[in-house]
């Protein structure tokens, strides 16, 4: 047996070796240093009455029965130690029990004589001559735990517990020694001075100047072996983590310094692997992959439809830099550096998308889209017949955009989602349209009465013709009618009890007169046709109504027309030397503007007033000049007539709104005066600045064409023509013999200028004075030969220009190139 110290932690005591009784320092067993005592205390447990050692009697050397005060008694005793009980297995259950004393702490002084001994004699002190050991009668109860300890609290500064290790070897060898049990009961607390067999509980807390540290198991030595072998090898674990620990921080160190810069590893992109890889050689490889992979053509399914294309075509490329974000750099993260050794991450490619390129390939893939069949109603001559309304499926154009932009470089076929397309209409909203509307609107025909005995039909075959269904937008059916099929099927029917409105007018038998203006009397279809539906749904009388006539006012009536002020010519012009397609169109377009009316403050357009100039119009093909060189166009000539309407307003005195010269000289008009006209082009302007209004007369013959301005002559107009300047020549151009080349001897350009002097009529005081310049291009010469006689033309020597040559006057109409030409 052993015994361990309440004080002195770490203490043990081997049962085979004799410990000193001199009270000096022990060496113990399990520490390789020496182990001081503590130094005394003054509220220490050896500063008890005299008598007590630490909880133990004092024995006397004479009689072995304890002393000291109280022992007779056994009253006024201090609360034993629980050291004086040494820690182990069960108290022997017969036998002598060693004394127990204690040593007395180094420094201490001796306790005070005890009554009826000697002086200067201890009883029992082991450090005295007269020590002896006694046994103690003891209780055969078990052991207190170590825990009673604890909770007791035991001063663990309390001195050691010292035991005959001659007696003590004696009592091993007679068997196992068994521990007297302690008793909570307050009633034995005194046993060892009244020779009870029980000894005192525990003490109930930590004795003054002790240093209060546990007790229980861990103070027992097979506990504290067991915690300093615990000890040991936590140690030589914590020793191998650390080691474990450095050699992956160095590991990872070295790992994140070799990769650093590079492609993490494991990465693949669109399939393709360039983990561990520097990011110019991976961005080469991708680069190499994918675009040669954006140029492949891939399948595509749409549902069961397939069809392909060309990513590149579409308008999808790599995003290199949105690419190279999703890959981003190497991660901090041990548990993924470890992972990427044996585990990849795939990266999806960043697309870049050119917006109209992939607009119209999804205009083509819609292409394949099968809309829902909505239900309605048709005719089969005068029958309704119901369509039932069928599914459909169209293409999810947010879903196809998301696997075009993600997977077009990696998948072998891009499978497109589509989404259901749901008919809009309702099975029994068909069945109730075609009992309700469409079945009676055919019954029996309907009839619009017009004045007098005048009426128009529409038969049931015409009513089908006009009437159909489409969806309401809430699952039923919407009736429509075509309203200009039916007028178009019952105007020319009541036509003749209409009267049709008629502008005012002027004849110009000596002097002008106004001829007066017819009001019209005009049927209201828009109107009349909003009893329609009323009377297709109707049986018998209530299927025949009035048409609505309306009253329409001409747009210049008789007052209008008196008011303007047309009174007298203000200027005219005539022009001539045209013939043939020519003088079609001249008196096509002549008789167009002939009566056309300006009002004070309003501008004429040619181009406006007239419209387009085509074929249907009347007009036919005819001579123009396109860049200098003769051609054809329908509308040809009217450059013509465009050149005699500006004359006849500039003589008049009008505002020049806007015209253009030709860019070539044509020498039957007046230089620097002259106009060009192209449809939808150029055209001719001007403005009324008077306060009266205009009338624009205009006729032309087989040769000549004339028009004059009607109103109030309040101006006289004088033109000034300047000299020819600048002369440039004519270039020959030679074009392969055809019907598309047109010989021409070309003629000289040059600059000159016209100036209007504008002059009042009453005052003859000058009004305005305008200078307008104008730079004519040479036309140039045009030859139309063979291959081969160009071919001899080029091996003969160049000719110069003859310098007195005259140019020739040029073709009729032209289409500049600098200002545009005449048609």
């Amino acid at each position: 047996m052993s015994g361990e110290s309440n004080t002195d932690r770490g203490d043990r005591h081997d049962p085979g070796r004799p410990r000193p009784m001199d009270g000096g320092p022990r060496q113990p067993l399990d520490h390789g240093r020496p182990q001081q005592p503590p130094p005394a205390q003054p509220n220490s447990a050896d500063a008890v009455a005299p008598g007590w050692r630490g909880g133990s009697s004092w024995l006397s050397p004479a009689t072995g029965t304890p002393s000291g005060p109280g022992s007779a008694s056994g009253t006024d005793q201090p609360e034993p130690s629980s050291d004086s009980v040494s820690a182990g297995g069960p108290a022997p259950t017969s036998g002598p029990t060693p004394a127990v004393s204690r040593a007395p702490r180094p420094g201490a002084e001796p306790p005070a004589a005890h009554p009826g001994s000697e002086p200067g004699q201890v009883p029992g002190d082991p450090a005295g001559s007269d020590f002896a050991t006694q046994q103690l009668p003891r209780a055969h109860a078990a052991a207190p735990s170590a825990g009673a300890y604890t909770a007791a609290g035991v001063d663990a500064d309390a001195p050691t517990e010292v035991f005959d290790s001659a007696e003590l070897t004696a009592r091993l060898s007679q068997g196992a020694v068994s521990r007297p049990a302690y008793s909570e009961d307050p009633a034995a607390t005194d046993v060892l001075g009244q020779g009870g067999s029980v000894p005192p509980a525990p003490p109930k807390g930590p004795r003054p100047g002790g240093s209060g540290g546990s007790g229980g198991d861990a103070r027992r030595p097979s506990g504290a072996r067991t915690g300093l072998r615990d000890s040991a090898t936590a140690r030589r674990v914590l020793l191998v983590a650390a080691v474990v620990f450095g050699i992956a921080l160095v590991g990872y160190i070295a790992d994140l310094v070799m990769t650093s810069g590079k492609i993490p590893r494991g990465v693949e992109v669109a399939g393709i692997a360039i983990g561990g890889m520097e990011k110019e050689e991976a961005r080469a490889k991708l680069q190499t992959t994918l675009d040669a992979r954006s140029g492949e053509v891939i399948p595509v399914k749409i549902a069961d439809v397939q069809t392909q294309l060309v990513p590149g075509a579409a308008g999808l490329g790599v995003d290199w830099d949105g690419t190279w974000e999703r890959v981003g750099g190497q991660p901090l993260n041990p548990a993924s550096r470890l992972l990427s050794f044996v585990a990849t991450r795939e990266v999806t490619v960043a697309s870049t998308v050119d917006e109209a390129a992939f607009t119209r390939t999804f205009d083509e893939l819609r292409v394949h889209d099968h809309p829902a069949e909505e239900g309605g109603i048709k005719f089969e001559g005068t029958r309704p017949i119901a369509v039932d309304p069928k599914p459909g499926r169209v293409l999810d154009q947010a879903g196809a955009r998301t696997v075009l932009t993600d997977q077009w470089a990696t998948a072998s076929t891009l499978d497109l989602p589509v989404t259901p397309a749901p008919p809009a209409v309702r099975r029994d909203a068909i069945e109730q349209a075609l009992h309700q509307i469409a079945e009676p609107a055919v019954s029996a025909p309907v009839v619009y009465s017009g004045k007098g005995s005048g009426g128009a039909t529409l038969n049931p075959d015409q009513i089908a013709a006009i009437v159909s269904f489409v969806p309401d937008g809430h699952g039923g059916l919407r009736v429509e009618f075509d309203h200009k099929v039916a007028t178009d099927l019952l105007a020319p029917q009541l036509a003749s009890t209409e009267v049709e409105p008629k502008d005012a007018t002027f004849t110009f038998a000596g002097s002008p007169s106004v001829v007066p203006a017819v009001v019209g009397d005009k049927i209201n279809w828009a109107k009349s046709l909003e009893q329609l539906p009323a009377m297709l749904a109707a049986t018998g009388p209530q299927r025949t109504t009035a048409a609505i006539y309306e009253r329409t006012e001409p747009k210049l009536t008789t007052q209008a027309a008196e008011s303007l002020g047309i009174t007298e010519s203000m200027g005219e012009f005539t022009t001539g030397g045209f013939s043939g397609p020519s003088g079609v169109n001249i008196r096509t377009v002549a008789q167009k503007v002939n009566g056309a009316v300006v009002k004070p403050g309003e501008t004429f357009s040619l181009n406006g007033y007239t419209g387009h100039r085509g074929e249907a119009e009347g007009y036919v093909e005819s001579g123009i000049i396109d860049h200098g060189r003769p051609s054809k166009a329908v509308g040809g000539g009217i450059s013509q007539f465009a050149t005699t309407l500006y004359n006849a307003a500039y003589f008049a005195g009008l505002e020049d709104a806007g015209h253009t010269e030709h860019s070539y000289y044509i020498s039957r008009y007046p230089a620097a005066r002259e106009a060009t006209v192209f449809d939808g082009a150029i055209d001719l302007q001007f403005r009324n600045n008077t306060p009266h209004g205009l009338y624009i007369q205009a006729f032309a013959d087989s040769s000549e064409v004339t028009v004059r301005i009607w109103g109030t002559k309040t101006v006289n107009v004088e033109s000034i023509t300047g000299e020819k300047t600048k002369p440039t020549e004519p270039e020959t151009v030679t074009l392969p013999k055809g019907d598309d080349c047109i010989a021409s001897t070309g003629a000289q350009g040059f600059t000159i200028s016209d100036t209007r002097v504008i002059t009042d009529i009453n005052t003859g005081q000058e009004v305005s004075r305008h200078t307008r310049t104008v730079k004519y291009d040479p036309v140039p010469e045009v030859k139309c030969e063979s291959p081969e006689e160009q071919k001899s033309e080029e091996d003969k020597p160049e000719d110069k220009p003859d310098p007195t040559a005259v140019p020739s006057s040029g073709n009729e109409g032209s289409r500049p190139g600098s200002r545009a030409g005449g048609r």
